[in-house]
């Protein structure tokens, strides 16, 4: 893969994960470094995520994305499109990581970050672009969630002058309060039936930490012992993914291989805080990238990755373009998010073509 000498924008996403979790698992610091090694550009990347925020590298500019009040920014998907191109990258000795091409061979770049971790990529992540005019480039990494919005924060403020733009969707910075929400009980006052699954594989006297317990359990040498922590781990993120039940999404749950890989490498970075120096680097650092312009788009309703981070984020980065969704929980499919997701992406479009 070649990029364009221009720079490009990154849309942090969901993400599928190849990648399997055998020995050490790869380090999001692994992958940060890989993105601009895998690309082979000298110019910058953009990239989108399950936290969404779009960046210009422009110097003296504020982060909030200008265009005119009389512009029509579509909202709505991109038909679906195959792509063009599609391979294999080896980035350690253990670890490959899939990769596609999709949209115009010679349009403006934008790498899609997934979420999870090991959420990893769909052909329906392509929806977001405008083809004839984006070179659109997915790749499996080997976390995810919404760790496509932390993985696009921390590799912008690596590489600040690699990067044009970001959508960042449903903030996820990695810290203690944000895991205890949701793996250690806080979400379960929203969801307790999905919650007490979760909750009563594990034997009271080890419930001080779900996550350890959990780790204990995906990396038992029983397999079955593996595959059962899988299935009650991938299933409660599952169910509270969006704001109505999505039957078909909840099923992948009991899928051992999607299940397991997913289970262990999301459940192996919480263990240890995704390899972040402080859980306060993300924010420590929005200085670094404060110029590009952004925007954020968040569901209201996001049990997985709740407002508050977002919020956080928001307020620490003023600047940045806010998008609250009243309706909407932390799934990218959730309609109002698809449309100002759709709707970032054209306010970039339009400010490459200026």
């Amino acid at each position: 893969m070649n990029v364009d000498p221009r720079t490009a924008f990154l849309l942090g996403s969901t993400i599928n994960c190849c990648c399997k979790p055998k020995g050490t698992p790869f380090r999001a610091s692994t992958l940060v470094s890989s993105i601009p090694k895998a690309l082979k550009g000298k110019g910058g990347v953009s990239f989108c995520g399950n936290i969404s925020s779009l960046l210009r590298v422009q110097n003296n500019r504020t982060a909030m994305v200008e265009t005119p009040d009389s512009l029509h920014l579509n909202k709505d998907p991109y038909p679906p499109l195959e792509p063009y191109s599609s391979g294999f990258l080896k980035v350690s000795e253990k670890h490959t990581l899939y990769w596609e091409q999709s949209g115009n061979p010679s349009g403006y770049p934008v790498v899609f970050l997934h979420g999870g971790p090991g959420a990893g990529t769909s052909p329906s992540n392509r929806k977001f672009f405008d083809p004839e005019h984006y070179r659109i480039i997915l790749f499996d990494q080997v976390f995810g969630g919404s760790w496509g919005s932390t993985l696009a924060l921390a590799y912008s403020q690596s590489h600040p002058d690699k990067v044009t733009g970001i959508i960042l969707r449903g903030i996820f910075l990695l810290r203690k309060k944000e895991l205890d929400w949701f793996y250690e009980g806080g979400a379960a006052a929203i969801f307790p039936d999905a919650w007490e699954p979760f909750r009563d594989f594990i034997p009271e006297n080890e419930r001080d930490s779900f996550i350890k317990a959990y780790s204990k359990r995906l990396n038992s040498e029983d397999i079955e012992i593996q595959k059962m922590a899988a299935r009650f781990w991938t299933t409660w993120e599952l169910m509270t993914a969006h704001l109505l039940p999505n039957e078909e999404n909840i099923q992948k749950g009991d899928d051992d291989s999607f299940s397991l890989a997913f289970a262990r490498i999301e459940n192996h970075y919480f263990i240890n805080k995704g390899f972040l120096p402080c859980e306060s680097h993300l924010l420590d650092n929005i200085d670094k990238i404060r110029h590009i312009p952004t925007v954020i788009v968040q569901g209201r309703y996001d049990v997985c990755c709740p407002m508050m981070s977002a919020w956080d984020l928001h307020k620490a980065w003023p600047e940045a373009e806010f998008k609250i969704i009243a309706d909407a929980g932390h799934s990218a499919n959730e309609p109002g998010i698809t449309a100002e997701l759709v709707a970032g992406n054209e306010k970039l479009k339009y400010i490459h073509q200026k």
